[in-house]
């Protein structure tokens, strides 16, 4: 089965980390120099066909979707194993990654994968165990995202913590009893937020490979919020610092 993924940043995550799954790029004719410019490493390494099309097409073709002038054809499974998952970190800069421990709720799942898109995050992380899949009514939610923004099911999560913090990716663990608030702390560097499951919040071991703990600030009553509303604010809140930063990352 095919699909349609748009956009620069998905199509160079994509060809990034599972170049085999590509059919087709498809580039729009008169494509601005900029934009060129930033697809010409996924256009020189592409080993599939690369097509032409007018921009009235690639709309019909993308539903729509804001695709930047650019979008591939996919044949597979986009959900990334943990060696593709780590090519990705390690062709990242500055990775942003999202690392659910043990959501539940296919509605939380599909919502974080929408705001992750949104807030351009490099890749999300769930354990295959203990995690729900991507079922239809997480795809629903996600609106579009599952299809784009890349996620990876790991076998272990612990494990693929270290391999983060060896590849320079600083670990921050959203914990409602922190001390620490999470907008005191640098989020413009390669970091991982790291969110635990509805009600439990992060399991022990989790809890303890984060380097940081962090707390979004509660003026209210409530002691904690919905996992999809933590994963929202805390997506954005580096994303906002990483723009305020010199330079403006994304």
């Amino acid at each position: 089965m095919s699909r349609i993924v748009c956009g620069i940043n998905a199509v160079t995550q994509l060809q990034a980390a599972r170049p085999r799954l590509l059919r087709r790029l498809l580039v729009q004719a008169g494509l601005g120099a900029d934009r060129r410019a930033r697809l010409a490493g996924v256009l020189e390494a592409a080993a599939c066909p690369v097509v032409t099309l007018p921009a009235e097409e690639l709309d019909r073709l993308t539903g729509g979707a804001r695709h930047q002038g650019v979008a591939a054809e996919v044949e597979g499974d986009v959900v990334l194993d943990e060696g593709e998952a780590r090519r990705l970190v390690e062709a990242a800069p500055a990775p942003l990654i999202l690392l659910l421990d043990g959501v539940q709720d296919p509605r939380n799942l599909g919502s974080c994968l929408r705001t992750a898109n949104a807030a351009g995050a490099d890749l999300v992380v769930t354990g295959r165990n203990r995690t729900v899949a991507m079922t239809p009514a997480a795809s629903k939610v996600a609106s579009g995202a599952a299809g784009v923004q890349p996620l990876a099911q790991v076998a272990n999560l612990v494990r693929f913590m270290e391999f983060l913090k060896t590849a320079g990716v600083w670990l921050v663990g959203l914990d409602a009893g922190a001390p620490e608030s999470l907008y005191a702390r640098d989020l413009t560097g390669g970091v991982a937020l790291v969110l635990g499951a509805e009600g439990e919040g992060l399991r022990r071991l989790t809890r303890e490979h984060c380097d940081f703990l962090a707390s979004l600030p509660m003026a209210g009553d409530v002691a904690s919020l919905n996992v999809a509303v933590a994963a929202g604010i805390a997506l954005y809140e580096s994303r906002r610092q990483r723009l305020a930063a010199p330079g403006g990352v994304r």
